[in-house]
């Protein structure tokens, strides 16, 4: 499997298993309606977990920061780095088009918009530009900060990404319920595309006034723990 095949689907599972939870619990008349951030924390782990498993030929960044931070961190060649950026956009996009399709009748029974929007994209729970951008950047931080740690650690086979996972769970536990934690560029910008694009009903504006943060504020997140990283170890 190519590297570009690799970081797609991995992320395209991602995508659809993570936005896929969220279209459940916000979405009217699911099953799951009304699931609450605790049913979307853990999935999202999971979904994170299960493209881990998916992508692990390519090293399963699925994620432009964690690619970005890697060879600032000499772990991937940069001239491997647009590859893995553009299978990871195709991929999240990929991803919430799936959902869309998943849950199509399901957008149609719900009229608030902006709960649409959060199926696909992060959004703020106060718009404060300056403490958005430093959300986004200290929950990337412990995200690159973490995985580089894992690194160093030795498990069993198999069960890094499982941890990593976890890794996810406790940033949306801990740090999430200020942005909705993007910590991924890819994440937000290509399902925020999809919904842009896609022919959902009533669906409202695409937020682009804020998607410069949850992709700025991760590359700045995982530069800093790669330099912090390299400063203690």
């Amino acid at each position: 499997m190519s590297n570009f095949i690799s970081e797609m689907m991995g992320t395209l599972i991602l995508v659809l298993l993570g936005d896929g939870v969220v279209a459940g619990v916000v979405l009217k008349k699911t099953k799951s309606e009304n699931g609450g951030w605790i049913v979307i924390t853990l999935a999202w782990g999971l979904a994170v977990m299960t493209g881990v498993y998916v992508a692990a030929s390519s090293g399963a960044h699925l994620n432009p920061a964690v690619t970005l931070s890697l060879a600032l961190n000499s772990d991937l060649p940069w001239a491997d780095v647009p590859i893995y950026i553009a299978a990871q956009l195709v991929g999240a996009f990929l991803g919430a088009v799936l959902v869309w399709l998943h849950y199509m009748k399901h957008f149609e029974a719900t009229e608030d918009q902006a709960a649409k929007l959060g199926v696909f994209a992060t959004g703020p729970a106060i718009r404060h530009t300056g403490s958005n951008l430093v959300s986004e950047i200290i929950g990337t931080f412990v995200l690159v900060f973490g995985i580089l740690a894992l690194g160093a650690n030795t498990f069993a086979d198999g069960l890094n990404p499982l941890i990593v996972g976890l890794l996810v769970v406790v940033i949306g536990l801990s740090l999430g319920g200020t942005t909705g934690y993007a910590i991924n560029p890819a994440r937000d910008l290509g399902p925020r595309i999809a919904h842009a694009i896609l022919p959902i009903p009533g669906k409202g504006s695409s937020d682009w006034a804020y998607s410069w943060i949850p992709i700025v504020g991760p590359i700045i997140g995982g530069a800093i723990a790669v330099f912090i990283y390299q400063l203690l170890f």
